[in-house]
C-alpha cells in the first residue's frame, strides 16, 4: 500500500525534521571527520563497569529503606509509578546543587527532557489560540515538539547579552494578544543555550520573570547546561528566582550523568484547581498524560541514575567538576584557535566573527557564505570537518550565514585539528561576490 505524504501529519514534510536527519546521515557518511556537530558529552567520562556498580548501590538503598526482596523485585521489574521512583533523590539533588526547595510530589521523571517538553506543552496549551513564545535562535527540540502538537510558535530575538530580551518578550506577548490569541508560555534555556551558547545575566533573569508575570505568561525553563559554568560560578536558575509559581523547570541527566539512560524530569509545582474544587499539582496532570504515552519511565534507568546520585551524596556539581574543567578547556582552545587562524585583519577581509561563551558546549561562527547542508557536506568531504548549520534554529528565518560549533565530544587535539581544517575551508571561499553569495576558490582538499 502506498501512502501519500500529504495524507500523513504535516510535520513529516517539515524541513526542520529533514535538516536533523541530514546531519545524522552526514556524520555517518564521514566517520573520520572531526565533528563539531553533536552536543553529546565526552565519552572519556564513562566506563561500562560503572553501570552495575550504580545499580547495586541503588538496590542496597532500597534494602536500607526496608524493602524486602519481593518489593525490590517489583520496583525494578514492574511498570512502577508513572511519576517515577527516584523523585526523592532528585529533589535532594536540586536542593544541594540549585538551592531549590521542591517537594518530591512536584516532580515527574521522564524519558529524557524531550518527553518532559512534550508533556508540558500538551498540558499548558489548551487550544489553537494558545501561542508558545520561543527565543530565536531556538533549540529545535521544542519547535519540533510544538510542530508535532500543531502549536503555533512566535520567535523572540535574543538580547545583546544572551537569552530572550525581556522587552521583546513583552512586545511579542502583546502582539499575540492583539491578534486575538493567548501568549501561553515562553520557552527559554538561560544557561549556555543550544544553539547560541549564550547565557542570561542575573539582572535579565529577574526582569524576564517580572515581564512574564505582568503579561500572564508562564516560563518553561530548560536547564541541561547550567552545571558547566565557570568563574564567577553558577547563576541562579529561573526556578530559584521564581516567587510566583511561574516557572516549569525541565532537567536532564544526559549531560551530567549518563546520556544513554534517557532520564529527565519536570518540576511542576503549580497548583491546578478543578471546576469541582479539586486541587492537584501540575505534576499530577502531567502524569496523566504520561500514562497515555510512555506509561512510566524505565525503572532500570532510574535505578542507575539513582545509584549515581547516591554515590555523590546527591551533589552533582561536585561530581561534575572534572567535566566542567574539561569543557571549559575545550571552549578556551576553540576560541584561542579561532583567534590564531583568523587575526583581526583576516576577520575583516573575510567577514568572519564569532561569539565568546563563558562555558557550556556551543559557540556560533558567522561566515561569508551560505552555511547550508551543501556547504557542510562539502566541508566534511573535502576538508574532514563537520559542523551544524544554524538556519534550522531560527523559527522565522535567519542564520543562513552562521554555523554552530560544539566542543563537547572532542579532545583538545581534535579541536585544534578541526579548527585548522575549518579555517582552510573558509579560506577556500574567494573574497569576491558571485551572485548573492561568495564563490569557493577551489574544490580541492585541505
Amino acid at each position: 500500500m502506498k501512502l501519500p505524504l500529504e495524507d500523513l501529519h504535516g510535520s513529516l514534510a517539515d524541513p526542520l525534521l529533514d535538516a536533523m536527519t541530514f546531519l545524522n546521515e552526514a556524520t555517518t557518511r564521514y566517520p573520520d571527520a572531526v565533528s563539531f556537530a553533536p552536543g553529546r558529552p565526552y565519552e572519556g567520562f564513562f566506563e561500562p563497569e560503572d553501570v552495575p556498580a550504580h545499580l547495586d548501590r541503588f538496590l542496597a538503598h532500597l534494602a536500607d529503606r526496608g524493602l524486602d526482596r519481593d518489593a525490590v523485585r517489583t520496583a525494578l521489574f514492574q511498570y512502577g509509578p508513572t511519576k517515577g521512583i527516584i523523585a526523592d533523590l532528585v529533589a535532594r539533588t536540586l536542593a544541594n546543587d540549585e538551592g531549590l526547595a521542591v517537594a518530591a510530589e512536584s516532580l515527574v521523571l521522564t524519558v529524557g527532557a524531550q518527553e518532559g517538553m512534550l508533556l508540558t506543552l500538551r498540558a499548558l496549551c489548551a487550544g489553537p489560540d494558545d501561542v508558545l513564545l520561543v527565543s530565536s535562535p531556538c533549540y529545535v527540540g521544542v519547535t519540533g515538539a510544538a510542530r508535532l502538537l500543531d502549536l503555533t510558535t512566535r520567535p523572540v530575538p535574543e538580547g545583546p547579552q544572551g537569552g530572550p530580551d525581556p522587552e521583546a518578550v513583552r512586545a511579542a506577548a502583546r502582539a499575540v494578544r492583539a491578534g486575538g490569541r493567548r501568549p501561553r508560555a515562553l520557552y527559554v534555556v538561560p544557561d549556555f543555550a543550544n544553539p547560541s551558547g549564550t547565557s542570561m545575566p542575573v539582572g535579565a533573569r529577574t526582569r524576564l520573570l517580572a515581564v512574564a508575570a505582568e503579561e500572564g505568561v508562564l516560563v518553561i525553563e530548560d536547564n541541561p547546561y547550567g552545571f558547566f559554568a565557570r568563574t564567577p560560578g553558577p547563576r541562579p536558575t529561573l526556578k530559584a528566582l521564581d516567587r510566583d509559581g511561574q516557572v516549569v523547570h525541565l532537567g536532564s541527566f544526559a549531560k551530567t550523568c549518563f546520556p544513554g539512560a534517557r532520564l529527565g524530569y519536570v518540576v511542576a509545582d503549580q497548583e491546578v484547581a478543578g471546576p469541582d474544587g479539586r486541587r492537584s499539582l501540575l505534576a499530577d496532570e502531567l502524569a496523566k498524560l504520561k500514562s497515555m504515552t510512555t506509561v512510566n519511565t524505565p525503572a532500570l534507568s532510574q535505578a542507575v541514575i539513582g545509584g549515581m546520585l547516591l554515590a555523590h551524596d546527591c551533589r552533582l556539581r561536585a561530581a561534575n567538576a572534572a567535566a566542567t574543567a574539561h569543557y571549559a578547556a575545550g571552549m578556551d582552545t576553540l576560541l584561542r584557535e579561532l583567534d590564531r587562524h583568523f587575526p583581526a585583519s583576516e576577520r575583516r577581509r573575510l567577514g568572519v566573527s564569532w561569539n565568546r561563551p563563558d562555558g557550556g558546549f556551543f559557540a556560533v561562527l558567522t561566515v561569508p557564505f551560505a552555511a547550508d547542508d551543501t556547504a557542510m557536506e562539502r566541508c566534511a568531504r573535502d576538508y574532514g570537518v563537520l559542523w551544524t548549520p544554524m538556519a534550522p534554529f531560527y523559527p522565522a528565518g535567519g542564520g543562513e550565514r552562521r554555523l554552530r560549533l560544539s566542543i563537547s565530544s572532542l579532545t583538545q587535539a581534535q579541536i585544534i585539528d578541526g579548527v585548522a581544517k575549518l579555517a582552510a575551508f573558509i579560506a577556500s571561499w574567494a573574497p569576491r561576490r558571485h551572485g548573492t553569495g561568495w564563490a569557493p576558490r577551489t574544490y580541492g582538499t585541505a
